[in-house]
């Protein structure tokens, strides 16, 4: 069994994209100030279809490209892609253009999709297994088709016939993969050992809550277990809450995630958290850097 190589903590903000937050120009003035404030990323949520009656949603990729234009230094993306709902050849081009946009900055994060309405109301099977089926499939065709060499697959879902899809990533090997799952599930946890990270949330932890730091362990001993012969690094992302005051204990929250083996700690904002103000001063006063960093 290979180890996965130590990398050092990171901190990014998670904002939705919809209700107060479905304004682009919002997110665009929240990510700015996130690279002003120290933070390392920015990632956006992937709904598409309204939660509650006149609820607003807005295009993340879209506002991604905005913030890639005005930054220069944050890790951007979408978190998580809800890859069984979009063809894969038009992620393929966005994802590189907006990579390239950025100078090489972006993560593709993919998941299953927590919402099964979503894909009723969009007309897709909401069956988890079709939906994992149109997962894999979608992410081996992403993978064929950013190498910019000569592409064909045939799937049960989705198929590509002598594509070569130009220009490429300027990262190598490519854009970097995280994958979501939500843990005790194994299967997504399987499908993460494969890429280049896991962003996994526990079954029944809610927006205001945290997963407990012995089962991010677990998540991690389970993948790593599963990686054998992979090499390169490898991210664990999870998603959490400091208050932004005290920076020690700030420090104490993180420090058994990063115990565990945490590489990007998202700082979970949305309206759950007060009102923008509260969010905006939160992302204001920076990461939690806590010692060692």
């Amino acid at each position: 069994m290979d180890a996965m190589p130590q990398q050092p903590l990171r901190y990014a903000v998670g904002l939705p994209n919809r209700r107060e937050y479905a304004d682009p120009r919002l997110l665009h003035e929240l990510g700015v100030l996130a690279e002003q404030s120290g933070w390392d990323g920015l990632f956006l949520w992937d709904g598409q279809v309204a939660e509650h009656p006149g609820e607003h949603v807005t295009d993340s990729w879209t506002t991604l490209a905005a913030i890639a234009a005005d930054t220069e230094r944050l890790r951007l993306g979408v978190m998580v892609s809800v890859l069984a709902l979009k063809r894969p050849a038009e992620v393929a081009r966005a994802t590189v253009a907006l990579d390239l946009l950025s100078g090489g900055r972006l993560v593709f994060g993919a998941g299953l999709g927590s919402s099964a309405a979503e894909f009723e109301a969009l007309g897709h099977d909401p069956d988890p297994r079709a939906r994992a089926e149109k997962l894999d499939e979608a992410l081996h065709v992403l993978d064929g088709l950013w190498t910019g060499r000569p592409f064909t697959f045939q799937g049960h879902w989705f198929s590509v016939t002598d594509q070569e899809f130009q220009p490429v990533s300027p990262q190598r090997p490519r854009i970097p993969v995280w994958i979501a799952g939500t843990w005790p599930s194994r299967r997504p946890m399987r499908r993460a050992a494969h890429w280049d990270g896991v962003f996994p949330t526990r079954a029944g932890v809610g927006h205001t809550q945290m997963m407990p730091p012995a089962d991010l362990e677990e998540v991690v001993s389970y993948v790593r277990a599963r990686r054998t012969g992979a090499h390169g690094p490898f991210d664990v992302v999870m998603e959490g809450q400091t208050s932004g005051v005290r920076r020690d204990a700030d420090a104490a929250v993180v420090a058994p995630y990063r115990a565990a083996g945490l590489t990007w700690w998202v700082e979970k904002l949305g309206w759950f958290r007060g009102p923008v103000e509260a969010v905006r001063a939160r992302i204001g006063s920076g990461p939690p850097a806590p010692a060692g960093r």
